[in-house]
């Protein structure tokens, strides 16, 4: 499902639902961007979605049967297709300008990825080890499953990732800690 031969800085946010996912998505998005990075991020949903909003026109087109719609302006553009297994790939080629992708999910692929485990919902890391190269945690985890952090430290979180995939990062002038 996953190639890791992408060419972009791809990084995956994992855990068991209720860890904390969206809101350590947010806070690296925020670190990233406050150092000049441009930063994509995508989020794998493994049920299904609404893709817009109710009452809107573009939802509205969806409603009466259109199997594709989008809303375009001068600054932004939304695009909904109806589509099958559509690999991740085909998205990240969408952002060719960002320096960096987050990914949110897809704890069971070989791409880079830090998982986070809540010491109150998950006792042990679940996601493939293949590729993951940090742990985020508030338990007691010895560093058996590899480099180990706290929430609270995402400013080494930040450093990690751009360790982990200096390829692009090297290439970049940017602020630093």
């Amino acid at each position: 499902m996953c190639d890791t031969n992408v060419s972009k800085n791809v990084v995956c946010i994992c855990g068991v639902k209720n860890s904390g996912k969206t809101t350590y998505m947010k806070r690296l998005i925020r670190e990233f961007a406050e150092l000049g990075y441009k930063v994509a991020a995508i989020k794998h949903d493994g049920h299904d979605f609404q893709s817009d909003t109710t009452g809107t026109d573009s939802f509205q087109y969806q409603e009466a049967g259109a199997y594709g719609t989008a809303v375009y302006s001068g600054y932004r553009l939304m695009l909904m297709k109806e589509m099958a297994d559509v690999p991740l790939e085909n998205i990240i080629s969408f952002y060719k300008e960002a320096d960096i992708i987050l990914v949110e999910g897809l704890k069971n692929s070989s791409y880079p990825k830090i998982e986070l485990v809540r010491k109150d919902i998950s006792t042990v890391p679940v996601s493939n080890p293949q590729g993951r190269f940090l742990i985020v945690t508030d338990a007691d985890l010895s560093d058996q499953y590899g480099e180990v952090r706290g929430f609270e430290q995402i400013h080494e979180a930040v450093q990690m990732i751009q360790r982990y995939t200096p390829k692009k990062f090297s290439n970049l002038i940017h602020n630093s800690y």
